[in-house]
């Protein structure tokens, strides 16, 4: 079988079955290497039309995989990884913790089976199908207008729910932080639903990876001294890092390089 009509097979897969497929699964399936498979998966990835997992693929839909939200998840998926992998060591068993619908945070989502009895909420209708795959993860899916871009919930409604909530820890992302440590995302009504999300846990904890520093975003929502830490990649310049650790405590992550 020629790589192309694998690769619209490994597809064809996930639109029937509708769950993560891991290598070994795939490798079975088509009788190749798990190699051979891991080149299709990153190919697919390329492409936008997988979202790479730890040992597989996932799809969530043709809807949602044409969303700018999940090409936004497969974009520097090392740095992403690297950075939810650390966030999570923030994160003690049985606490109750509010994820948005960020790109980076739904690579913490990817990561969160590894502590034991959390509760999660979150507005992004993307995390079901990964945190599907978690026994002993309680999840609960906050409420509100269907946000097709970013394949999440939101709106007055959602704002109004979480009002009655309380959270051990919030995980938050950026569009972009700025030099005077301003985290920015593109709208308002973005900006508002964040601040909310902020204001109702204990612990508030950004995952960006340094690419978004300098980036450009329109609204900022707050800074970075608002916040108890800020997880980002070992590609922060020395100078960016000490700019921003008198602002906040600033871990890096090891060992991740742009893709």
């Amino acid at each position: 079988m020629k790589p192309l009509e694998r690769r619209n097979r490994i597809l064809d897969l996930l639109r029937a079955m509708q769950k993560e497929l891991r290598v070994e699964y795939l490798a079975s399936e088509f009788g190749v290497s798990h190699l051979t498979i891991r080149r299709d998966l990153d190919a697919l990835a390329e492409d936008y039309t997988v979202i790479r997992t730890h040992g597989g693929c996932l799809a969530v839909g043709r809807a949602a995989l044409e969303t700018e939200y999940h090409r936004k998840v497969a974009r520097n998926f090392v740095l992403k990884k690297a950075v939810a992998q650390e966030a999570v060591k923030e994160i003690c068993p049985g606490e109750t913790i509010l994820l948005n619908d960020g790109s980076t945070t739904f690579h913490v989502a990817m990561q969160i089976n590894r502590i034991e009895g959390c509760t999660i909420y979150t507005n992004s209708l993307a995390m079901i199908s990964e945190f599907s795959r978690f026994a002993g993860i309680k999840l609960f899916i906050l409420g509100g207008e269907y946000a097709e871009e970013h394949y999440s919930l939101r709106g007055s409604l959602i704002e109004h729910v979480l009002e009655t909530l309380h959270f051990d820890r919030v995980f938050l992302g950026a569009d972009a932080v700025d030099e005077q440590g301003r985290c920015m995302i593109p709208t308002p009504e973005e900006a508002r639903l964040t601040r909310i999300m902020m204001s109702s846990a204990n612990k508030k904890i950004l995952v960006a990876d340094h690419t978004k520093i300098h980036a450009k975003a329109h609204m900022a929502y707050a800074r970075l001294d608002e916040f108890d830490g800020w997880i980002t990649s070992s590609g922060i310049t020395e100078s960016d890092l000490a700019r921003y650790s008198a602002m906040t405590r600033v871990v890096v992550a090891p060992g991740a390089e742009v893709t």
